[in-house]
């Protein structure tokens, strides 16, 4: 990533020094990585009570226009008009091969306007990508400098009522401006009920200091937040999603609406139709190693003749699950089969086990 002059810094830099942070790059950017709790401690506080993570590097964008729903259905195998105002969606940027470029949630705060957060890693490209499909629509691509926080874990809803902020008529995948500039949804990348709230800037201090004064909220960094997802069974784009991976190899259909699986005027429609009949040769699933010994992405697998199988994409402890767990890649005709499997780590071959995703239970706000 090259050293630290390089990296972009968070608005809220100060207050993560002054909590004791350990920073590392990720994606660009100068991140906490872990507090002086460690990584086990932050994560199960996020999952008893509230944990409070910084995740300004994502990128929010404004679309608004005669024809943002044109675009957004141009851009993503998403029917945009199926969306209620106030409501969220996750849905996939597609390339001509339908490889996934991004994962995206798109939220419609009006007739004609959408919010759009995309992964930190992919801001620049996606934007280009956008402004690209939007030429000759009437639709303005307006990128935001917001302070982006999540506050995830059952105290969450509590916490930010005390603060001020009732955001208690939300359910899972709802999003809206609770005040000028801001942008408030009920989601998260952790399995928990929490929100994302994105600031002005001159905002955010004040409002991550409220947060940090209520005892039920710890500052949590990317190592936990890594754990946390992983558990939770989601995909981290650039690891377990790529662009040269379909969403039929990743398990992701279900993120497609069923009418457009069968071809669209999407880009990548026609990719996602033939890769949907030929069959996924990989999948992507959830694996158990045997043992008390993590595995991590770039992991090979082989089967019992020492034969390839596919490769682990994400894996570490499971602090909730109480073991080892990974996310990956395995062949389907040896998933079919159930095949034993093994990861190969420095020469040693541990047994791994497909084990149904997630790890452990969602805690989602359903209506």
């Amino acid at each position: 990533m090259g050293d630290a002059g390089e990296l972009k810094e968070l608005p809220l830099k100060h207050l993560h020094e002054s909590a004791g942070a350990r920073f590392g790059g990720f994606v660009g950017w100068s991140m906490p990585i872990t507090y002086p709790a460690g990584v086990m401690k932050e994560h199960l506080h996020t999952r008893e009570h509230a944990g409070l993570f910084d995740i300004s590097h994502m990128r929010l964008f404004d679309l608004e226009g005669p024809d943002a729903e044109k675009l957004l259905a141009r851009a993503c195998p998403l029917d945009p008009a199926q969306l209620g105002t106030g409501q969220s969606k996750l849905t996939l940027l597609l390339n001509d091969t339908a490889g996934i470029l991004d994962d995206l949630i798109v939220t419609r705060l009006g007739p004609a306007r959408f919010k759009v957060v995309a992964n930190a890693g992919n801001a620049e490209s996606d934007e280009a990508h956008l402004r690209e499909l939007a030429k000759g629509h009437d639709c303005a691509i307006e990128p935001l400098d917001r302070v982006f926080l999540a506050l995830q874990g059952p105290a969450a809803e509590a916490v930010l009522k005390d603060c001020g902020l009732d955001l208690s008529h939300l359910y899972f995948m709802q999003g809206f401006e609770p005040r000028e500039g801001w942008f408030a949804s009920r989601s998260g990348y952790t399995g928990e009920d929490g929100f994302e709230l994105a600031m002005p800037v001159a905002d955010a201090t004040e409002m991550a200091e409220k947060l940090l004064a209520d005892e039920r909220v710890m500052w949590i960094g990317l190592a936990a937040r890594d754990s946390l997802r992983l558990e939770a069974g989601l995909c981290l784009h650039g690891q377990d999603i790529t662009a040269d991976i379909t969403p039929v190899e990743a398990a992701l259909l279900w993120t497609i609406p069923k009418e457009l699986r069968d071809g669209g005027t999407y880009v990548g429609s026609q990719a996602l139709v033939a890769a949907r009949a030929t069959g996924a040769s990989r999948k992507r699933v959830g694996l158990m190693p045997e043992g008390r010994q993590p595995v991590r992405a770039g992991t090979p697998l082989v089967d019992s003749s020492g034969g390839p199988a596919g490769q682990i994409t994400s894996g570490g402890f499971g602090p909730s699950a109480g073991a080892p767990v990974a996310m990956g890649y395995v062949q389907t005709d040896l998933i079919k089969a159930e095949a034993e499997l093994f990861a190969e780590v420095r020469g040693n071959r541990i047994p791994v086990r497909i084990h149904p995703l997630p790890f452990t239970p969602h805690h989602y706000r359903k209506g």
